[in-house]
């Protein structure tokens, strides 16, 4: 899989496929392998070949591992990813709290080429570099999806059902009539830097949080090769005008973070930055697009699979790409054995979106959790209060992990009612 030039010739199309997954991050590419291993005939098409870059944090957190473990892959990760012990948070008046889990990083350069890569080795077919245009439809039912390549050839594929993993911009969203009237959550903005001596001073990836940052963090995580992932993400209403806009801020942003944190300061001049910083804008907690329509299903970012606190969305966009796989798979695959493209809706549909709206329910006490904790991004004092009750009772780490994990999910919202109980000794 290679990047084809700007004058590449695209990938030849098949005029119809049992299920078009039109993205193949690591939503679409989990999805995909999932329904060709099941002997579903798939099509993977996205709008850059492999490997390309996607801009994002690169860390995978106990979700994405157990999501990797479903998929057979995780071992194969981590075979190229860089394990680390723990993540690191540090408040504004330098409270730390180093949490403990199964975590790694991997830039996704990497990563989303493995997963398409091993979509391709379970059968499904990979064509590249076609862009989402539009939906085809029969009637209220979609069939299908209108593509164009980089010179504007237009094509078109008939599918039973169309899986839209094109992440968080809102113009395909647009274009398939699945946008919410809303922004997006955040926006983040990254570069990558070459330092392997200071690896051994920045064993786990960090995440600072200050009053002049807010309302977000600045983050730095190690990865394979001494390649360092440092940025910067602002969530809520100040992302509302998209990445575009926010990104000068963002810049000032960054240089306020490096300023603040003589160790931060010390890497980058240290270091040597591989490539220009570049931002895109998050959906979080499954909200910005409409769940879908007959035979569509927004997937991944495109359905606001992100968590708000921190940005990290690459674990639950795995996971919706499984569950939505796993969800036309029930029954019999009964959703896939509808008549040919064209044919009417039926039963068969409304069984299939009644799975993918349990599987997304079960999702939303974690969405939730991450919402409430979303409050530290604009009252950072939060953390330091959070390392002060860690260190006063070591326990209360163990319930850390467990979130982190997602063994445990907090119902207390940040504030100070959860300040009260930390004051007075309770867990």
């Amino acid at each position: 899989m290679t990047e084809p030039g700007p004058g590449g010739t695209p990938d030849p199309l098949p005029a119809r496929c049992e299920v078009l997954v039109v993205g193949a991050g690591p939503a679409g590419s989990a999805a995909a392998r999932v329904l060709a291993q099941a002997g579903r005939d798939v099509l993977l098409v996205d709008q850059a070949g492999f490997p390309r870059d996607k801009v994002c944090g690169d860390a995978l957190i106990p979700d994405a591992h157990r999501v990797l473990e479903r998929l057979g892959l995780l071992d194969r990760v981590l075979a190229e990813a860089l394990r680390v012990p723990a993540v690191r948070m540090r408040g504004p008046r330098g409270g730390e709290v180093a949490v403990p889990g199964r975590l790694a990083v991997l830039p996704r350069r990497r990563l989303d080429a493995l997963l398409a890569g091993a979509a391709v080795e379970a059968g499904a077919r990979l064509a590249t570099p076609w862009r989402f245009v539009g939906t085809l439809e029969h009637g209220s039912r979609v069939v299908g999806a209108r593509l164009a390549a980089r010179d504007g050839r237009p094509a078109a594929v008939e599918a039973r059902w169309t899986l839209l993993a094109t992440g968080a911009r809102p113009q395909a969203l647009r274009d398939a009539g699945l946008a919410a009237a809303r922004g997006p959550s955040g926006v983040s903005m990254r570069a990558y830097l070459h330092h392997p001596e200071a690896l051994a001073r920045w064993p786990m990836p960090s995440m600072f949080w200050h009053g002049a940052l807010r309302p977000g963090y600045g983050w730095v995580f190690p990865g394979p090769g001494g390649v360092f992932n440092l940025g910067v993400y602002v969530t809520g209403r100040d992302a509302a005008g998209g990445a575009r806009g926010a990104l000068p801020s963002l810049h000032r942003l960054f240089e306020r973070f490096v300023a603040l944190h003589p160790p931060v300061r010390a890497l980058v001049d240290g270091g040597r930055w591989l490539g220009p910083f570049k931002g895109a804008p998050l959906r979080c907690s499954l909200r910005g697009a409409e769940a879908g329509r007959p035979g569509l299903w927004p997937i991944g970012e495109a359905a606001g699979s992100s968590y708000l606190l921190s940005g990290e969305g690459i674990g639950k966009a795995l996971e919706t790409g499984l569950l939505a796989a796993e969800a036309l798979l029930a029954d019999g695959a009964a959703a896939l054995a509808l008549p040919p493209p064209g044919g009417a809706a039926g039963a068969a549909d409304a069984a299939a979106e009644r799975r993918r709206a349990a599987a997304w329910a079960a999702l939303a006490p974690h969405y939730r959790a991450y919402e409430r904790g979303d409050l530290a991004n604009r009252q950072p004092w939060l953390i330091d209060v959070l390392a002060w009750a860690v260190r006063r009772r070591p326990a209360r780490l163990d319930t850390l992990a467990a979130i982190l994990d997602e063994r445990h999910v907090p119902q207390a919202r940040p504030g100070p009612a959860l300040l009260a109980r930390l004051l007075l000794g309770r867990r």
